[in-house]
This record gives structure tokens, C-alpha cells and sequence, in this order.
């Protein structure tokens, strides 16, 4: 079958995640949960899966998530900008509250999903950003035909994957979580993606930050 699996995670926690502040292309660091989220992360999948590749965003929060991957199992980090986040242009550095009380009407086309809106201040669409993520993820699949890679992006390249898997619009309701540091399964074809599994954080149940690892 010419068919390349998939594991897209996203990057660990950071301390924007934890302020519910934007981040889009600001290149905001991994916090310390986040650093222990990625090296538990990084154990799990070198106990449990064969790996060819792995790529990242540029962006520090999952480059650095890619690299603990990458030292787990052996393998160098290719970064691409076609896993960036979407870039929110003057969203970048609010909270979600502070969007809503700055820029209400900015703020409705962002809680409606409106699909060709773009960010004012440089920002992206949510159009612009599927069409970058489709063409990004079939780029680098089609050279892994029969073997698996790992993407390792952002909440809302994750978001999109999930769409593009099964099927669903640009602006149908999101009812699945986007966990830091989660494995979510895809099967890639020429044909296009599927769904094999969604937000697995088995690696961080039951652990907290002052455990070591091994």
C-alpha cells in the first residue's frame, strides 16, 4: 500500500499556553512542564515506535519538543516554516480576553472562523493556512512512502490535520482536544489523510514534574 503513517504532535506546554495568550510566529519558549512533557514524550516513542523522520515547525516550542524526540531515537530534526503556527498578526501577544475587550470586531470573524479573514497586522487566513499545511504534509509524506515520520507543530496546524482527515469544513465546530505534547495517528495517501487515532497523552498520566526518567 503507498501509504506513509503519521504522528503529528503538538509542541510541549509553554507559559503563553498556560496564560491563554496568542503566540501565532512569536517565538515563545517551552516552559518547564513543557520540557518534561517532551522528554517523556521522547521516552515513550522510543519504547513503542519505529521512526524515519522526524520534522518541526522552526519555531523554538516545537523544535526544541523535535530535538528531544530526535535524541530518544537517534534521528536529526529537519525544520520547515511550512509547520509554523498560523500567524495571528495583532492577536500575537494578546490574551483571549484581552481580544475580546480590544478588538470585538476583530474578535467575532476569530471566534466564527470566518475562512478567509486574515489577521490584520500581517496575519494569515484560515484558508491560507490549510492550503500551506495540505501542501507542507504532502511535501514530506510522499518521500516516507511505507515508513513513519513525526511532525512535531502547533495547536492549530494539529487543528487542521484533523480536518483534512476526516473531512470536516474549515469552520465546523472544533469538538476534539489539542493536547501539548499529544500523538495523534494519520495514515497519508496520494489519495489523502485519514484518522488512525487522536490526542493519546498516555505518557504524561499519572506523572508529575518531580519524577525522573530513565
Amino acid at each position: 500500500m503507498d501509504a506513509t503513517r503519521i504522528l503529528a504532535i503538538r509542541h510541549g506546554e509553554t507559559a503563553w499556553n498556560v496564560d491563554t495568550r496568542i503566540q501565532g510566529h512569536l517565538d515563545i519558549p517551552l516552559n518547564d512542564t513543557g520540557l518534561q512533557q517532551a522528554r517523556w514524550l521522547a521516552q515513550a516513542l522510543a519504547e513503542r515506535d519505529s521512526i524515519d523522520a522526524i520534522y518541526s515547525s522552526d519555531l523554538s516550542r516545537a523544535h526544541v519538543t523535535a530535538q528531544t524526540i530526535g535524541e530518544a531515537v537517534g534521528l536529526e530534526v529537519t525544520t520547515t516554516t511550512g509547520l509554523r503556527e498560523r500567524s495571528f498578526g495583532d492577536f500575537q501577544g494578546r490574551t483571549y480576553a484581552e481580544i475580546e475587550a480590544e478588538l470585538p470586531d476583530l474578535a467575532w470573524h476569530w471566534r466564527k472562523r470566518t475562512p478567509d479573514w486574515v489577521p490584520p497586522g500581517g496575519g494569515e487566513s484560515l484558508l491560507a493556512l490549510r492550503e500551506r499545511i495540505s501542501m507542507t504534509v504532502n511535501h514530506l509524506a510522499a518521500q516516507h512512502i511505507g515508513g513513519q515520520i513525526v511532525l512535531v507543530a502547533h495547536g492549530g496546524v494539529l487543528d487542521v490535520l484533523y480536518r483534512l482527515a476526516t473531512q470536516l469544513d474549515t469552520q465546523a465546530p472544533r469538538t476534539w482536544l489539542l493536547p501539548n505534547t499529544a500523538v495523534n495517528r494519520l495514515l497519508w495517501t496520494p489519495e489523502g489523510m485519514s484518522l488512525v487515532g487522536w490526542g493519546d497523552t498516555s505518557h504524561l498520566e499519572g506523572r508529575s514534574l518531580d519524577e525522573t526518567t530513565t
